[in-house]
Formats: C-alpha cells, sequence, structure tokens
C-alpha cells in the first residue's frame, strides 16, 4: 500500500518534493493557500548541487533556456557617481556557463510542468488543524474538508503555518539578521538591460535590477533595523510609510523608488531572517525548505538549499520503511550543508548592506582593486555530494510503516 503524503506549500521545496515523492511511488497531495503555483519575476540562483538536482529531474534544459544571463552589477556613490562595475559571478560565487540565474516563476512553472496531472493540487486552501494520532496524520483544511494522511511536510515558507502548528510559534525559531525590505516592480525607464545597479549609504541599499529592456525593472529598498516592525507586517500602509520615512533622499533615483514602492500592486515586505531549530521533524510532520531552515535572501543559496532538501528528504522516505528513521537520516546528511549555507548572510550582509561608512568604504576599495569575492559561496554551492536514491532504493521497504 503506497504511503500518502500532505505537502503544505507549493512555491519550490514543495513542488520538488511533490515530484520526487510521486517518481517514488508516493500517493501525494499539495495544498496552497494561492490560487496557482507561487511565481513572481525576480530572479533566483540554482547553483552546484542544487544545479545537479534539476538535471536529474530533467529540468536543465528547460531552465537553461530561461536563464537570465545578468551581465553585470554596478555600484554607485550616493550622488550616482560610478564606484565599480563587476561581474556578477565574482558577487556570487556562481560559476559561469554553469550555475543557473532564472526568473522564479519560470523554475515554480518548470517544477509544476511534470506533475500537474499526476499529484493532487488544493489550491485556494490551507491547513486549519492537525492531530497526529501515531498511525496517521488526520487533517482538517480551512475549506473545512478533512482527510488523513500517512505524513504531513510543510514547505510553507519562513512564516510556516504547519510549523507553528506543530511546533509552536515562529519566535521561538526565528533568528532576526536586523534588516527589513520592500521588493517591488516599476517601469524601465532608466535603460538597463541585463544588468543590476547598487546604491549604498550606510545600512541602507536602493537596487535596480533589469532583465530584458522591454520589461519592468525590479527595484529594492533594503535597510537595517534594529528590531522586526511587528505592527507592519499585516499592514501595507503602515510598511509603505515605514521604508519611504527610512529614505528620504533626493539622490541619485532613490526618490523614484520610493515613489513606485508607495504606488506599486505587487509590493513584498519582510524581514531578512533566518530559521533555526533543532530538529525539523516531529512524529509524523517534518518541514522542508523555508520553513525549516531558512538561509535568508542575503545568502544567496535560499532556493538552492530547498531544492536539495526536497530531494535528499524524498529519498531518505523512499528507502527507509520507518518514517521516523528516514526524517533522522535527512537530516543527518543536510544539516552540516544547511549551516553552511546559513553563514553566507555574513557574506551578503557586506557586499549588498554595509552597516557603516566604514564597512562602505573597505567593500569599494575591495570592489576597485578587483579584491572582492565569494570564496564562501563557491565553496558552499557544492558542499554536498547527492547520494543515488534510485540505486539505493530496495523492492523490499514497506511504504507502509
Amino acid at each position: 500500500m503506497t504511503r500518502s503524503v500532505l505537502i503544505s506549500g507549493a512555491s519550490i521545496a514543495g513542488p520538488a518534493l511533490a515530484y520526487w515523492l510521486d517518481r517514488y511511488g508516493f500517493d501525494v497531495t499539495v495544498v496552497e493557500k494561492n490560487d496557482a503555483v507561487r511565481g513572481g519575476g525576480y530572479a533566483i540562483d540554482i547553483r552546484g548541487t542544487a544545479r545537479e538536482v534539476v538535471d536529474r529531474m530533467g529540468l536543465l534544459p528547460e531552465l537553461t533556456k530561461a536563464h537570465v544571463g545578468t551581465q553585470a552589477i554596478s555600484f554607485v556613490e550616493p550622488d550616482g557617481g560610478p564606484i565599480a562595475t563587476i561581474q556578477p559571478e565574482t558577487l556570487t560565487g556562481s560559476t559561469e556557463g554553469v550555475d543557473l540565474e532564472v526568473r522564479r516563476g519560470d523554475l515554480t512553472d518548470a517544477l509544476y510542468g511534470p506533475i500537474r496531472d499526476r499529484v493532487e493540487f488544493r489550491f485556494g486552501d490551507s491547513i486549519a488543524q492537525l492531530d497526529d494520532r501515531g498511525d496517521r496524520v488526520d487533517v482538517v483544511f480551512a475549506s473545512g474538508d478533512e482527510q488523513s494522511f500517512d505524513l504531513v511536510i510543510g514547505a510553507d515558507g519562513l512564516h510556516s503555518n504547519t510549523r507553528r502548528l506543530v511546533f509552536g510559534p515562529e519566535e521561538q525559531f526565528h533568528r532576526y539578521i536586523g534588516y527589513a525590505f520592500a521588493g517591488f516592480t516599476l517601469p524601465n525607464t532608466f535603460g538597463l538591460s541585463h544588468e543590476g545597479v547598487i546604491w549604498n549609504k550606510p545600512g541602507r541599499a536602493a537596487v535596480l535590477y533589469a532583465y530584458n529592456p522591454d520589461q519592468p525593472v525590479h527595484g529594492f529598498l533594503n535597510f537595517q533595523l534594529e528590531e522586526p516592525p511587528y505592527d507592519a507586517f499585516r499592514d501595507p500602509e503602515a510598511q509603505r510609510e515605514l521604508v519611504a520615512s527610512t529614505f528620504p533622499e533626493t539622490d541619485w533615483y532613490v526618490p523614484q523608488l520610493v515613489t513606485a514602492m508607495q504606488e506599486a500592486d505587487d509590493l513584498f515586505f519582510d524581514v531578512v531572517s533566518q530559521i533555526h531549530m533543532p530538529t525539523w521533524s516531529k512524529g509524523r510532520v517534518a518541514l522542508v525548505g523555508d520553513a525549516a531552515y531558512a538561509t535568508s535572501f542575503m545568502s544567496g543559496q535560499g532556493s538552492s538549499v530547498a531544492l536539495v532538501g526536497a530531494y535528499v528528504l524524498a529519498g531518505e522516505l523512499a528507502t527507509h520503511a520507518d518514517h521516523a528513521e528516514a526524517f533522522a537520516a535527512f537530516e543527518r546528511r543536510i544539516r552540516g550543508f544547511v549551516e553552511q549555507n546559513q553563514a553566507l548572510v555574513e557574506k551578503g550582509r557586506s557586499g549588498l548592506t554595509p552597516g557603516t561608512q566604514e564597512l562602505i568604504d573597505a567593500r569599494n576599495a575591495a570592489l576597485r582593486s578587483g579584491a572582492m569575492s565569494n570564496d564562501e559561496l563557491a565553496e558552499a554551492k557544492g558542499a554536498l555530494e547527492l547520494p543515488d536514491y534510485e540505486a539505493m532504493k530496495s523492492p523490499m521497504v514497506s511504504p507502509t510503516a
């Protein structure tokens, strides 16, 4: 009898996990509160071990065609004067011609395509209650439907509802990095194409990121904040007011970015933070991706680590008769990889948003001298060797444990 698995979340980790579990013969359901797979146009990176995961999924040709191919990252003075222009690989630790940069929506579409007709997707719904009965998990959905599953996996992001229901409030696992940010799109009136431009003052960054010249530019306003802005999390107007008050400058394109942020219908606001948990499973419920171990966007590795985690979790479930043993093996195999990638946030912070003028000057000197590098990310991205679970999987493993 095939084990039934409910996955909460249809961003990156969720569909990737669904793909592998379906491939191994599990009966998979994915519940997603949005009305479709979660897309978005900003670029994300698929590097190192994660590139091998998408290759094993057969997605490499499709994602290679979708490769954005950013050609340059420029840094400017507060008045807009040039500091330096570098190859993006210098900043990101990527390998040119190997690692991929794709729009988030292109990745989620690629992950969804192979399983859309094989896996049950419950869009516009979410988990309201979980009851781990020892031999099954009884689930009540927000829609009122009730169903039982052998296992439940939370792949529902930094602010995971599954984690809250099973492990308790987010605050005990949330590690605030000290920054908040706003992302949005605006018309490309800047003449930018396949490039990014970064403006800084101490503890603040304004960024323009463009793909094609005939498509909107992605704007980002990132800034230091001593405490998380809890009052603003569910109040878009408070978010807009907070960001606008933090960027009063008339320099460069900052006023244009602030105006676009205030008017944007696609504003995304959040804090820069990580999730650190002593364990990623409890009973018949486990977590994967940002729900378990968010690395933060400043690490540059969130999507890659999510893909790797989904592959390993599915593989361990396919090669262990007992779910508890599989969950434990999953943690043993990738926790070191996760922690190494979480540690990259310090490098990301010093490159994108240095906190003092002295740190900005040191970064700029490194940029001008050609000494800027990200060797830490170059090492961390491929720090895990993927097992071949299909070769390991034994037909003697019972799927009913």
